[in-house]
């Protein structure tokens, strides 16, 4: 029993110091699958997906109409459609992953790497069922790709000072040609060539996409849309005393906010005590006070526009109508990020010790109708980094 006892002792220490392996507990359920069989079920999962966006494919690519429980959605974008597949495989889910990486890094091309996966593997399927090993294959697929990069570095045509719009206009055509407003390239090609342009200029290049903004308005002719050399972003919710505010301004002050320029009630749980209902008065005043400093020194900066993240209330909205200022509560963060890019101001946390320095400008402020929506459109600003695409459409479709 003696020689047992530190026999089971042993194995015991062996497997603590990896002399054998653990047993490993899966949870319930769990498939474990691997070899031959596995690689080929990847495989097919893999085109079984590739043939579903197969059919988007190029100029005569058709539409996929997709469901995805909330709203209906009608594309032949491959990212679009691979992102709103609901795949379960997770070897078919790399494809998602490729897609959604060439989407981000070109823009372009999206269903073309998919399917380009896919028929490799399709090539590959053959030698796997006929037993050739994994590691063999990847060698000779990463010696076809370094093969297949040369030859497109040497079709590659270079571009020059002379015929770079040229170039890059008919780069953002080929793009447009397999969507649905490939019939308006005219129009929106240049549009996504002078967004782009200005980003290069300042070399921002890199934040693509926070600084070019793409708002939707449903009605209208598509040829009605336009790009802004600037920011607009949509009418916020605004309070009584907004429609006599001044709507157009000339080389404005842009006071950009992170503050609440409302009166705010007490907490619920607040407990003031007062021995004479003449102090009840200096409290209620003192509230007051509050918000009335916090008003004159957005005032007093000289600032003619003030745009605020969080809500400006009825008193502040009527407050600066009366002295002739603009102002704008609720503003989106992205939309408030955009407008001190392109003015060179910076959002501010407080009223308290606002300088010249932190406010922006731009040439031009107006208030426009676009459709049934009205919109707030800084151009001219003195850094122009940021640029806005307002389209239009029958439908949010088109």
């Amino acid at each position: 029993w003696k020689d047992n006892s530190s026999y089971f002792k042993g194995i015991s220490t062996m497997n603590q110091f990896g002399g054998r392996p653990g047993i490993i507990v899966l949870r319930e359920g769990t498939d474990v699958s691997q070899g031959k069989p596995q690689l080929i079920s990847n495989i097919n999962a893999c085109q079984a997906v590739a043939d579903a966006v197969k059919t988007t494919l190029g100029p005569r690519g058709m539409d996929k109409l997709i469901y995805d429980g909330r709203q209906v959605t009608i594309s032949n974008d491959g990212a679009t459609i691979m992102k709103l597949l609901e795949i379960a495989h997770p070897a078919a889910k790399t494809l998602v992953d490729i897609s959604m990486s060439q989407d981000a890094e070109v823009g372009d091309g999206t269903t073309s790497v998919v399917l380009l996966a896919g028929e490799i593997l399709k090539q590959l399927k053959p030698f796997v069922e006929e037993g050739v090993h994994p590691q063999i294959i990847m060698k000779n697929v990463r010696d076809a790709g370094r093969l297949a990069v040369q030859k497109v570095l040497d079709l590659a045509v270079p571009s020059s000072e002379d015929n770079n719009d040229e170039m890059l206009l008919k780069c953002a055509s080929t793009a447009l040609n397999s969507k649905l407003i490939a019939s308006h390239q005219d129009l929106f090609a240049p549009m996504v060539v002078d967004a782009v342009k200005m980003l290069h200029e300042a070399g921002n290049l890199e934040e693509l996409k926070n600084l070019v903004a793409i708002k939707k308005i449903p009605g209208g002719d598509v040829r009605s849309s336009f790009l802004v050399q600037g920011v607009a972003f949509k009418k916020t919710f605004s309070y009584a005393g907004f429609e006599q505010m001044t709507k157009k301004f000339t080389n404005p002050k842009v006071l950009l906010l992170n503050v609440e320029l409302e009166l705010k009630s007490e907490k619920e749980n607040a407990e003031v005590r007062i021995e004479d209902p003449e102090q009840y008065q200096s409290i209620v005043d003192a509230e007051w006070q509050v918000i009335y400093d916090k008003l004159d020194a957005c005032v007093d900066c000289g600032a003619n526009i003030v745009l605020s993240k969080l809500p400006i209330g009825d008193l502040a909205t009527q407050y600066f109508a009366d002295r002739g200022l603009f102002c704008a509560g609720r503003v989106e963060d992205g939309d408030l990020k955009r407008v001190a890019k392109a003015t060179g101001g910076s959002i501010q946390t407080s009223t308290n010790g606002i300088f010249d320095g932190v406010l922006g400008t731009c040439g031009t402020f107006e208030e426009k109708r676009v459709g049934d929506e009205r919109f707030n459109v800084f151009t001219e600003c003195t850094k122009s980094l940021t640029s806005t695409l307002v389209l239009r459409g029958g439908t949010e479709q088109f």
